[in-house]
């Protein structure tokens, strides 16, 4: 793990793939076999999944390689057709679909970004993100994908085995987000001064309230006019109140992997609130809206543990 020291002023997120975790409950393994890098190979099988459905929103030709590379998963399904229930199950139907959507809505949105001006995209706790291959980018466009080192080793080593070549400069990043990743991304080349597009996807309601909110400043001092953000949210003030929920109980029984003991269950901060405060426009949906917008992925229903989430986009107005 490539980590430096942080100060009072720098909290120490964890961070592992798609999500992140904070405390001593949570196993912090180094790279994608257990603790929370798993949950990086969870949305790579839904992403693989979505890729095979005939009617995708969202093309990842990688993503069932990083699941076929990681013993701890090798038995996942990465097609819809190789799960009994279809999309009657909860995980690898449902909660499968919602991060398809999830892709496909924040694919929009750096398109978007980068069609207004930004040339650099920040990716935050990327794990097995792999955008900077996907997605039609300007060759001058920069993606930096910051995560803990042996998480972006596992994805390098499948990216080299399928000569894949991506269609943006991309710069590693491999530093946990509990250490200075300020320092390590603008040592990388990140220009503070030039317009970018950041997404922190899945990623801060596994952190503190601290820790999210050091985050967000930490975003702020590094953009300038006409840059923008992206992250994910949870209104829930109770969140074990969803513990017998279809995709929790699915997660925990299925895979083994029990999202809720990987949340920070503290209250969580207002970020939209805070951006809007500090002269961004910001925007929050549900990801409900996007489904009835596209016309694919998870409706409401009954104890819905997607019920209190929200997409927040935010834009930093040129000077």
């Amino acid at each position: 793990m490539s980590e430096t020291s942080t100060t009072e002023e720098s909290p120490r997120p964890a961070t592992g793939g798609d999500v992140a975790a904070t405390g001593t409950r949570r196993a912090d393994a180094e790279g994608v076999d257990g603790g929370v890098g798993l949950t990086a190979l969870l949305v790579a099988a839904a992403r693989a999944i979505e890729t095979h459905r005939h009617d995708s929103l969202a093309q990842d030709v990688h993503a069932e390689h990083f699941v076929r590379a990681a013993p701890a998963c090798v038995d996942w399904p990465v097609r819809i057709a190789q799960v009994p229930e279809g999309d009657d199950d909860p995980l690898w139907g449902r909660f499968a679909r919602y991060f398809g959507l999830r892709t496909r809505v924040l694919d929009d949105f750096v398109l978007g970004a980068v069609h207004d001006g930004a040339r650099q995209v920040v990716l935050l706790g990327a794990g097995l993100d792999t955008r900077a291959f996907r997605l039609d980018l300007p060759s001058d466009c920069v993606v930096f994908e910051i995560d803990r080192a042996g998480v972006l080793a596992f994805k390098q080593r499948v990216l080299t085995d399928r000569s894949a070549a991506p269609r943006a400069k991309r710069v590693p990043v491999p530093v946990d987000l509990r250490a200075d990743w300020v320092t390590a991304l603008t040592s990388t080349g990140f220009d503070p001064g030039a317009p970018s597009v950041w997404l922190a996807e899945g990623l801060l309601f596994y952190l503190s309230s601290r820790a999210e909110t050091y985050l967000i400043d930490a975003v702020d001092r590094l953009t300038t006019g006409g840059s923008s953000l992206a992250f994910e949210a949870k209104l829930e003030k109770d969140l074990l109140a969803y513990r017998d929920s279809a995709i929790y109980t699915a997660t925990r029984e299925q895979i083994g992997i029990d999202l809720l003991d990987l949340f920070d269950l503290g209250p969580r901060p207002d970020s939209a609130g805070h951006l809007t405060a500090r002269g961004w426009s910001t925007s929050m949906h549900t990801p409900f809206d996007f489904t009835r917008r596209h016309g694919r992925g998870p409706l409401p229903e009954p104890n819905d543990a997607l019920e209190g989430n929200r997409w927040v986009f935010a834009r930093k107005p040129g000077s």
